[in-house]
């Protein structure tokens, strides 16, 4: 073989594998982008408290101004709107200033930081039109060491990111391993994953003040159901399961968990995504476990259990697919000679190493 056609076909060998970064940088930056460049507030649920009609006036006010961005009721009194505050039916309330008493702004902002200051933004304005400060309340705070709120979303960061490194690992280095194997490996994994997880919530980072069991319990059940899938896809997607990884556990997970925006503030797509993904399971499981006292945690648990399951059936599915592949390929790997053989084995061996490469990479 001439040193022109060694070229050639080493060019075309990188060029297919730069296919991969492209793609995943116009996925991030679309993903990316698309979900936190420009936050506004939509259908944002917030509470006038009072009964009567200047209430009235001033809620209906604030909802036409708001022009589709603000959902404004009326609760009759501050125990309704701490109430709803708790079950984060709402986001905001109100309490109208009167004489002697400057008006007062209730907010959750374990539920979400961001959306707490879009209301805060909201209320600060209607306050200063009467000349008077605003007041605001903290009815549901974060724990000392977490006071952007924004820890767990980079706790599940670093679970997604120690899972689906495992996967390339597991798929690639343990491609020769029966699938029972793997996915042995695969559950091991994630419980050494969400034990990390659990020393930087807890000891190392005081990101909950309590409640740290449950933390890690949700944990490995998120790292369990990304890294089950994960050694499933491998299967099908080989070389390409690092970018299929990425696109459901970092690309579209990130981005819809609620960690950094809830859909409130996002487009309708990743506000959708976010009622039934994996990662907001995992952020809304936690806020709802540490901070209030588990409403709304069975939907959480049950959306985190659904993709494990999801995950355990694709496995056996998987495992199924390479028994047939197997026998089909068992006739003629006879026949195959045994220098063919060793370059085909070789030729595997660095699509391991490249798979694994790029999974670490990112």
């Amino acid at each position: 073989m001439s040193t022109g056609q060694t070229t050639k076909g080493a060019l075309r060998h990188v060029l297919g594998h730069l296919l991969t970064p492209l793609l995943m940088c116009i996925g991030m930056g679309l993903a990316y982008l698309g979900a936190f460049h420009a936050p506004e507030p939509h259908d944002l649920r917030v509470d006038i408290v009072g009964t009567g009609p200047q209430t009235q006036v001033l809620a209906q006010t604030l909802h036409d101004k708001g022009a589709g961005a603000l959902d404004v009721r009326t609760v009759p009194d501050r125990a309704a709107a701490t109430a709803a505050l708790r079950d984060r039916s709402s986001f905001g309330a109100y309490l109208p200033g009167t004489p002697g008493h400057a008006p007062e702004l209730l907010v959750a902002s374990a539920a979400s930081d961001t959306s707490a200051m879009a209301v805060e933004k909201v209320f600060t304005k209607v306050a200063a039109t009467h000349d008077q400060p605003l007041k605001v309340t903290d009815v549901a705070p974060v724990a000392s060491g977490d006071p952007t709120g924004q820890g767990v979303f980079f706790l599940l960061v670093a679970l997604s990111i120690g899972s689906y490194a495992s996967v390339a690992v597991i798929g690639g280095a343990g491609a020769v391993l029966p699938m029972r194997i793997r996915a042995l490996l695969a559950a091991g994994m994630s419980l050494v994953v969400s034990l990390v997880g659990a020393v930087f919530a807890g000891p190392l980072f005081h990101l909950v003040d309590h409640g740290l069991g449950g933390v890690w319990a949700l944990s490995w059940l998120y790292s369990a159901g990304i890294l089950l899938t994960g050694v499933e896809l491998h299967t099908f997607l080989k070389r390409w399961t690092t970018l299929g990884v990425m696109v459901l556990f970092v690309m579209l997970n990130f981005t819809s968990s609620g960690g950094i925006y809830r859909p409130e503030l996002q487009p309708g797509f990743f506000g959708s995504l976010h009622a039934f993904w994996n990662g907001a399971g995992f952020v809304e499981g936690v806020r709802a476990h540490v901070y209030f006292d588990g409403h709304a945690l069975g939907r959480n648990v049950l959306v985190l259990a659904l993709w494990f399951l999801a995950g355990a059936a694709l496995v056996a599915l998987a495992g199924r697919t390479e028994n047939r592949r197997r026998t089909v390929a068992a006739p003629a790997a006879v026949a195959v000679p045994a220098q063919m053989k060793a370059e085909a084995e070789e030729e595997m061996e660095e699509g391991i190493e490249e798979e694994m490469e790029e999974a670490v990479g990112v």
